[in-house]
This record gives structure tokens, sequence and C-alpha cells, in this order.
């Protein structure tokens, strides 16, 4: 009998949310550039839409929440904005922020 040593998948996904969030700031800012803080949070056009004036979208540089006011997508966690901004889904996004680092997953 063989024994999968891998992590479940929202171990992966908390071990890599957790990361994100120790340089959340500079993530953000690299992220969506177009942006600018308000506060404790980082308000942007959303790239994924015809977004003419920043202030629907913002992302909380704390604790990773974000939010699209104007369509209702919205998210609580870096993985999920980086899935979201990449059109990917947050299992590949996960892999790809791990990748970015230059480790394996």
């Amino acid at each position: 009998m063989t024994t999968d040593h891998r992590q479940p998948r929202h171990v992966f996904i908390a071990a890599i949310n957790a990361a994100c969030l120790r340089n959340w700031p500079a993530l953000v800012r690299t992220w969506l550039p177009q942006g600018r803080q308000v506060g404790q949070e980082w308000v942007s056009l959303n790239p994924t839409r015809a977004d003419r004036r920043p202030g629907s979208f913002k992302v909380n540089l704390q604790v990773g929440r974000w939010a699209d006011f104007a369509t209702g997508d919205k998210g609580g966690d870096p993985v999920s904005l980086y899935a979201y901004l990449n059109g990917v889904p947050q299992m590949q996004a996960a892999r790809e922020l791990v990748g970015s680092w230059g480790m394996s997953a």
C-alpha cells in the first residue's frame, strides 16, 4: 500500500496565502499597478473588464479581501485574487505563485 504525502488542497492554498500576505502590499502594487493606496485599501481599475475609473475595485492591504463592488465579484485571500485577475482556477493560481518564487509544488 502506498501513501500519498501531498498536502490537502486547502492546506497548500492556506500556506501560499500566508506567504503572499507577508509581502501583500508589494504584490498588490505589482498585480494592480494602476491603483493607489487609500487608507488600508488599494483602489484600482479592474483589469478584467472595461473599467474606466478606479473606485469600485478594492483590495484590503491587511487581510487580503478584495471586491469589485460594481460586479459583485469578490474573494477573501491573495490566491483568489491572483486566480481572478489571471482567469485561472485557484489551485493553478497557487502553483503559479509558487513557481514565480522559483519553488516547486
